[in-house]
């Protein structure tokens, strides 16, 4: 089920099923409903016996008292303040219910709101309104099952549950620290541990790194490989240093200048420090290798195997292991119980330790030795089963590759572009510093009108104003600098690293 739809009269709710989140969109058939329009009220009825709730906007009317308000309620709540747009996004945990929401089936019931003719809003009428009921949970679809971090650490929310004084990352460098320790507390003073924030930020992204992991510590017939590029999680590290002195661990770990400790420094990478205590621990056939291709060695894999070498499992994607990859970024892990998938990885895991064993990195001699393989020349197409249709490609590649990969890329994104509802989304971290067609084509796109496409990232390739009416596309920035915000906004704090690490790309979604 990938969205609801419930009508009344000419008024439609449409409901997309997302990952521990509901886009909940609203439009009228006719624009004479839409005269005096003066939003949307929301009412959310989670599962089982949990009270029900109004959702919150974040603006509210300047004199509450003249638009008919609810006592009961705040004046921020939507029944006293409505939506005031078409569209919005239900994260549950953000407002309501504290850290640990509840999931399964959600009841929408929106109602559109009116002005009379003095400009005073009417009186909610239910017979307006139009419910939906939403599956809310994890995303998983045959054998793929996606995760994605919260990333709202510059946000009121985190604001609101943490305090906008916490930190995600601590002041210490040592890689073993405990997360159960006080980073701060929250605004009634309340104290709040790292793994408090640790378990909100990372939501699903986390939750399917540590599924992953804790089915192989706990399962002793599994193996796993490991392929790691930033690497400072210590509840990641402590699970894979218990592999380690049971023999049933590999780790190809990134041995760029980043995460090498440098003559001089005062405490070393959180990567040697991994290193010298895998290397401490480590049971045949556990072992660590550090290398890296022509710059770096970029991925974030996880490979589950059965004994005798049998892939079954992989977690891929975006996201480091690490405290900024997990509870800063915006980032992704897709998970593929599939065999076919994890056999191919497991080649390309393999070959990579051959090519890394062999040459002196980083280096373009260990690039060139992978970039030759048919690993990174053949794309990976996937077979008729429970996963999605799909192409996989393994980087480094050569100059022609790249070429043909990202022009294939912008090719499709540009076919949006000849279709009748064209629309493109985009979450990528940057759209400057790289000759990528990819970045030219995602900006080039903002100019068109006659696609729809909507994307954000770190480093949008300018600043754009738009006008009401206007049918460009829109480029917001995930990572403004130094912020002031007017109330009712709370002041947020400036994340350490990236805000979007995504890197994705969404064509016709309708």
């Amino acid at each position: 089920m990938s969205f609801v739809t419930a009508s009344k009269n000419s008024f439609f709710v449409k409901a997309y099923v997302g990952d521990k989140k509901t886009l909940l969109a609203f439009n009228f058939q006719s624009r004479d409903n839409a005269k005096n329009l003066a939003g949307f009220t929301i009412f959310c009825q989670p599962p089982g016996q949990v009270p029900g709730f109004y959702l919150q906007n974040l603006l509210q009317f300047e004199e509450p008292t003249k638009h008919r308000p609810v006592a009961s309620e705040p004046p921020n709540s939507t029944v006293n303040a409505p939506i005031q747009k078409y569209r919005w996004t239900h994260y549950p945990g953000t407002t309501h219910q504290g850290l640990s929401p509840t999931f399964g089936d959600y009841t929408y019931t929106v109602t559109p709101r009116y002005f009379d003719s003095v400009g005073s809003m009417q009186a909610l009428d239910s017979a307006l309104s139009v419910s939906v009921k939403v599956p809310v949970g994890p995303f998983k679809k045959g054998a793929l099952t996606l995760g994605f971090t919260r990333g709202y650490m510059q946000s009121g929310a985190y604001v609101h549950h943490f305090g906008k004084d916490t930190p995600v990352v601590p002041k210490t460098k040592q890689l073993d620290f405990d997360t159960n320790t006080q980073a701060g507390t929250d605004k009634n003073g309340q104290p709040i541990t790292f793994a408090q924030i640790y378990n909100w930020m990372g939501e699903t992204a986390r939750e399917q790194v540590f599924d992953v992991l804790n089915r192989v510590l706990n399962d002793p017939t599994l193996t796993l490989k490991v392929f790691a590029y930033d690497f400072n999680e210590p509840d990641v590290a402590k699970i894979l240093l218990t592999l380690a002195g049971q023999g049933r661990v590999r780790v190809i770990l990134d041995n760029a200048a980043l995460h090498v400790t440098q003559p001089g420094a005062k405490a070393k990478t959180a990567e040697d420090q991994f290193t010298d205590l895998f290397q401490q621990q480590k049971k045949a056939p556990s072992d660590i290798l550090r290398g890296s291709f022509a710059r770096f060695s970029h991925d974030k894999i996880f490979i589950v195997l059965r004994t005798g070498g049998t892939p079954i499992q992989v977690l891929t994607g975006s996201t480091n292991f690490s405290l900024t990859g997990l509870y800063v970024n915006a980032n992704h892990v897709l998970v593929f119980e599939d065999a076919n998938v994890a056999g191919h990885y497991d080649e390309v895991f393999d070959k990579s330790w051959q090519v890394l064993e062999d040459q002196k990195s980083p280096s373009k001699a260990a690039a060139a030795a992978f970039s030759n393989t048919n690993l990174a020349t053949q794309p990976y197409n996937s077979q008729a089963g429970f996963v999605p249709k799909m192409e996989i490609t393994f980087s480094p590649h050569t100059s022609a590759d790249v070429d043909k990969i990202l022009g294939g890329i912008s090719d499709r994104i540009m076919q949006e572009t000849h279709s009748a509802k064209g629309n493109v989304l985009f979450a990528v971290m940057q759209l400057t510093g790289s000759q990528s067609p990819v970045y030219k084509t995602l900006g080039d796109l903002h100019a068109t009108q006659t696609v729809y496409s909507y994307g954000i990232s770190d480093a949008p390739n300018g600043i754009f104003l738009y006008s009401p009416a206007h049918a460009t596309g829109v480029q917001v920035t995930g990572k403004p600098g130094q912020v002031t915000l007017p109330p009712p906004f709370d002041q947020v704090p400036s994340p350490p690293g990236h805000e979007i690490h995504d890197k994705f790309v969404v064509c016709g979604l309708n």
